[in-house]
């Protein structure tokens, strides 16, 4: 009777461990391309809290190249981890990617990067949780609608420099979002000027843009548009070139940098008006929680997942970066 009774209760331990994964045995990697990156670095961080919180694993580790992705993955394999996140070093490198992690019996969900078939074609059945450009564009594009409208301008006594940098695909898709709300609102296409940037600095922006003001001098008032905060800071440091005053332009970027940040700090502002900064909080945090809750309940992530960023302003700056978890 002994032996049967610890027999039943062996397979019921069994069956319980069957049903769901012990936080504590779920090991999780966090693969990226540029491990020395400020934006990397972060993700990590906030994969890290979510470890904290759930208590399993995480295992991060750089991969710049495709052999190192490979290896990286046989390595978590061995380790004995159940699945991972990356961001791949080459979108090209997807079915590699997909064929080594069912090889090593590890569930796979992309960030940042969204791998791609031969044809290149999007890998559809990777979870991925990206950042939509398009819909960051658009942030900037209805703060731009709501500032010339609080501020009482005719849209068609204003000029729109498009700063741009059309051989990145992320660049054309912002800017265009940005520009479709403006359209939308009724903004004529005839007043939106190309200022094509030869690199994706602020003084590539700054000459590209002067050479649109000096062309349209009769135009009071000037919004711009760029690929990132140092597309917009170019435009805006043209209009001061030029003579024109801070209040008739509303420059808003992308990204939140050092240098949008120090424009916001600066005494009197500047025609740099905002920034629609990106978080990797959610791509850190939210993935890594996304593969725990997937290793460790059977909950598949959504498929495609697209964040936005948030829009920071001279007065409420501090308020969105610490929000946004970035110190």
């Amino acid at each position: 009777m002994g032996m049967f009774k610890k027999a039943l209760l062996a397979g019921a331990v069994l069956l319980m461990a069957a049903g769901s994964t012990l936080a504590a045995d779920v090991k999780i990697g966090f693969i990226v391309k540029q491990p020395e990156e400020p934006w990397f670095q972060d993700e990590w961080k906030f994969a890290d809290v979510a470890a904290k919180e759930k208590g399993f694993t995480l295992v991060k580790i750089g991969a710049e190249d495709g052999e190192k992705v490979q290896s990286a993955i046989d390595n978590l394999g061995a380790q004995g981890a159940q699945g991972f996140i990356i961001c791949t070093p080459d979108v090209k490198l997807g079915p590699g990617i997909v064929a080594k992690a069912a090889a090593n019996d590890l569930k796979v969900m992309t960030v940042d990067d969204r791998l791609v078939n031969a044809d290149g074609s999007p890998i559809e059945d990777v979870p991925h949780m990206g950042i939509s450009a398009t819909k960051i564009g658009e942030a900037v594009g209805q703060t731009l609608v709501d500032e010339i409208k609080k501020r009482g301008w005719d849209m068609k006594d204003v000029g729109a420099i498009r700063v741009s940098y059309d051989q990145l695909p992320t660049a054309v898709d912002r800017v265009d979002g940005a520009l479709s709300v403006l359209k939308a609102a009724g903004f004529p296409e005839a007043n939106i000027f190309d200022a094509p940037q030869a690199k994706t600095d602020t003084e590539a922006a700054l000459n590209a843009a002067t050479v649109v003001l000096n062309k349209n001098a009769a135009i009071k008032h000037w919004v711009a548009v760029g690929l990132n905060d140092e597309a917009v800071l170019g435009a805006v440091r043209a209009s001061e070139t030029v003579g024109i005053p801070a209040d008739s332009m509303i420059g808003v970027g992308i990204g939140g940098a050092d240098s949008a940040i120090n424009e916001f700090k600066k005494p009197t502002p500047t025609g740099f008006f905002g920034t629609v900064i990106i978080s990797p909080k959610r791509h850190g945090y939210e993935t890594a929680l996304n593969m725990y809750e997937w290793v460790a309940n059977e909950k598949e992530p959504e498929k495609l997942i697209l964040t936005a960023g948030q829009l920071a302003l001279r007065d409420n700056y501090e308020a969105v970066r610490k929000d946004l978890g970035i110190e």
